[in-house]
């Protein structure tokens, strides 16, 4: 069996160490304007995702609603009331802001490319994850902000969600709707170019982690952060992943879902989105400090999540050929 690793893991690691050796090039002091670009390339990306969304497509997929249900419920319910469970057990404020970082990756939307990908590979039902996986997109613009105001609220005295509101509407749901109305007539050239397209957003999201990471790094928030903390997220992730892949296959089973229902319910309801992420953090949480900490769970679930699903959807693969 052979297994695709996934490179931008290692293009991911390449900024988190270009941003400690070089954190004076990420920072507000810099003249050159890292910002700016970020912000228009937040927009770029969500105007080729709107052009990418057919609505004649997400009409279709609404038939399938249970399938909808269970995988948006585990997305934007089940993941973050998982994570809530252990809101009580905090006990200080390096602790709080670890999990905040999971509580920011539990409450994100679904990935839209790995999912069709993996659900594809998997011979899953691959409408069904093409429709989670964008509307769950469109989703998690609403939704993922509003979880989030329960608690940034607390860390950052100047979180105001008008604020928050109105960069959300004009750096992504406006870009989206261009997109979809413009869809009719670029939508196939937007399919053509897609790998150049795919290229620029992991282009784009490089740039942010690099910034988050910078100002982590030059204010020395990871300092309090040890190889024993690392192993810890990474057991976190792992034991959270698990949780809900398991949980999704139960309750796919108990509704009675076909195979290929119950892979894509699977494999759609357990991704997390690193464009939206990456994206998210610097809207929600501006030039915090310890944007990088936040930003930690959410690295390494990226690179858990493309793994585990990898191996499996890997041997989905071989079942379903021997079954023919």
């Amino acid at each position: 069996m052979k297994l695709k690793i996934d490179k931008f893991v290692f293009f991911i690691i390449i900024a988190i160490a270009l941003a400690y050796l070089f954190p004076q090039w990420g920072t507000q002091e810099n003249k050159f304007p890292i910002n700016a670009i970020s912000s228009i390339g937040i927009s770029l990306i969500f105007f080729f995702y709107g052009l990418k969304l057919s609505p004649e497509k997400l009409k279709q997929g609404l038939k399938n609603w249970k399938l909808h249900l269970l995988v948006q419920g585990a997305t934007f319910l089940l993941f973050p009331l998982l994570v809530l469970l252990l809101h009580p057990f905090i006990q200080n404020e390096e602790q709080e802001k670890i999990w905040l970082g999971f509580f920011f990756l539990a409450a994100l939307p679904s990935t839209v490319s790995s999912s069709v990908l993996m659900v594809s590979l998997a011979k899953g039902n691959i409408p069904a994850a093409i429709f989670n996986a964008s509307i769950s997109g469109i989703i998690g613009i609403a939704l993922t902000p509003l979880w989030m105001g329960l608690f940034v609220s607390d860390l950052q005295t100047d979180f105001d969600f008008t604020e928050i509101y109105i960069k959300l509407i004009v750096q992504i749901i406006i870009p989206v709707i261009i997109g979809l109305l413009l869809h009719r007539f670029f939508g196939s050239f937007v399919q053509k170019h897609k790998s150049k397209i795919t290229l620029f957003d992991k282009s784009i999201i490089l740039l942010i982690i690099y910034k988050s990471f910078s100002e982590s790094f030059k204010k020395n928030i990871f300092s309090t952060v040890s190889i024993v903390d690392l192993l810890l997220l990474l057991i976190g992730v792992i034991c959270l992943f698990s949780i809900v892949f398991y949980l999704t296959k139960l309750v796919s089973t108990k509704l009675q879902l076909n195979t290929e229902d119950q892979i894509t319910a699977q494999f759609c309801g357990t991704k997390k989105s690193l464009v939206h992420g990456t994206v998210f953090s610097k809207i929600l949480f501006g030039n915090m400090a310890s944007i990088g900490i936040i930003l930690l769970p959410l690295m390494l679930f990226h690179a858990i999540q493309i793994l585990i699903i990898s191996v499996v959807a890997t041997k989905l693969s071989v079942r379903k050929l021997e079954e023919l």
